[in-house]
């Protein structure tokens, strides 16, 4: 941190690498202003903006850059690559680019990933969900409770988008616990070393096979397109942009599906709202849980090209800014003094769940379209589900991103 933000007169607080309390603490930082500084695992300091508004503005702004190439904390080596929160940071796709070049890699994903490839899965996306809803009872352990995280939440998305991707099926449990490492910031530094190595390996593996056996896929795609443009991604960038349709494709809309479930079970007058309500009644459902319990925590990472005043608070150029996505969807002067309550019947808002911007989510739609189809079939077929355990109790998954409970113990009846 340099003196000039020092001598600020800003509160500083740790940030929980076990993301015990995602709400907790964005209650507490709003608590303590508009801009707060932050501590990182490992003593990293950085910034997070409290205030909707305020993180609005700033995932706009020219002046602050995507690309990690401009914090300070890597260019003096703090931040190695055995840093527990690397893997969040130091990739070349279009998450971690600005202006044009953002732009040209955005571009391949944006004529190969589209609404209408989305539209099209659709009844292979239902055909996912009911075969899982089938297989349920079989998974559940001797007091018939069923972990509706792992064996629901989690699976389906993950085969949406590994059947989008074309990921061979033997690959997908060493991909999700490839995923599962790098967002959680609990890690060793071994295992950041690893994971790095391996989901590298895989992932140009992918590429290899497509390139010899191309299908009509988002990989062969996106091969395609280094073939057909002379902007084409590069070999890395390809290899990261995959990475980032495997990571955001289902990690988001897992905690997505997995929160909203939890949030009916807990709040039964939305859950009757929402078995007697049609599809536009499930669409708030997902828009709600989305606002109230996002499935982002805190987003890496902003870099001021220049000393920047939030609030009255200056950033120095360089420094890391966090965007508390989770956190400002509670704000109440962008929700209303009742933001933490749950209520799929309020007059929506506009949320930052999916971020902002020239760098608003791609999958947007997707994760949307899995919610609302997940949901409604869940509880279709399983009318007298109920949580297993107290939703307070539930042990959260250990990561400043990832906003969720690392299980969900229900009983199907």
């Amino acid at each position: 941190m340099t003196d000039a933000a020092t001598d600020q007169d800003v509160p500083v607080v740790p940030l929980d690498p076990s993301g015990a309390d995602h709400h907790g603490e964005a209650a507490k930082l709003r608590e303590l202003g508009p801009v707060v500084r932050v501590v990182l695992p490992g003593e990293v300091p950085a910034w997070a903006v409290t205030e909707h508004a305020l993180l609005a503005d700033l995932v706009t702004d020219p002046r602050v850059s995507k690309d990690w190439r401009n914090w300070e904390a890597v260019r003096s080596g703090q931040i190695t690559d055995d840093w527990p929160l690397v893997g969040m940071i130091k990739v070349t796709n279009m998450v971690t680019a600005d202006g044009a070049e953002h732009h040209r890699l955005r571009k391949p994903l944006t004529r190969t990933f589209t609404r209408g490839r989305v539209e099209a899965m659709r009844p292979r996306i239902t055909a996912i969900i009911d075969a899982l809803l089938d297989e349920l009872p079989q998974h559940a352990d001797a007091d018939g409770v069923v972990d509706l995280r792992q064996w629901y939440a989690y699976p389906v998305p993950m085969q949406v988008i590994c059947e989008l991707v074309d990921v061979p099926e033997s690959w997908r449990p060493r991909l999700r616990e490839l995923v599962d490492s790098i967002f959680r910031t609990d890690t060793t530094s071994e295992e950041v070393v690893r994971t790095q190595r391996e989901r590298l390996e895989l992932l140009h593996r992918l590429v290899d096979l497509h390139r010899e056996e191309p299908g009509d896929d988002l990989t062969s795609a996106l091969i395609t397109t280094q073939r057909e443009d002379a902007d084409a991604l590069t070999d890395e960038e390809l290899v990261d942009s995959l990475w980032l349709l495997l990571t955001a494709g289902h990690e988001t809309t897992l905690s997505l599906i997995a929160n909203a479930v939890r949030a009916l079970l807990t709040h039964p007058d939305q859950l009757e709202i929402a078995r007697a309500g049609d599809e536009d009644t499930w669409a708030a459902v997902v828009e709600e849980t989305l606002r109230w319990d996002a499935p982002i925590g805190n987003f890496p990472a902003r870099y001021p090209l220049e000393d920047i005043t939030i609030a009255g608070v200056t950033i120095p150029k360089g420094d890391a800014i966090l965007a508390p996505y989770s956190g400002v969807g509670r704000d109440p002067a962008q929700h209303g003094p009742d933001a933490d309550r749950f209520d799929i019947t309020r007059t929506q808002a506009k949320h930052l769940s999916f971020g902002g911007g020239p760098h608003i989510c791609l999958g947007a739609h997707l994760a949307r379209w899995e919610a609302r189809i997940a949901l409604p079939r869940l509880f279709e077929r399983y009318p007298g589900l109920s949580l297993a355990a107290e939703a307070a109790s539930l042990p959260a998954v250990p990561s400043l991103f990832s906003n969720s409970a690392a299980s969900l113990p229900v009983r199907l009846s």
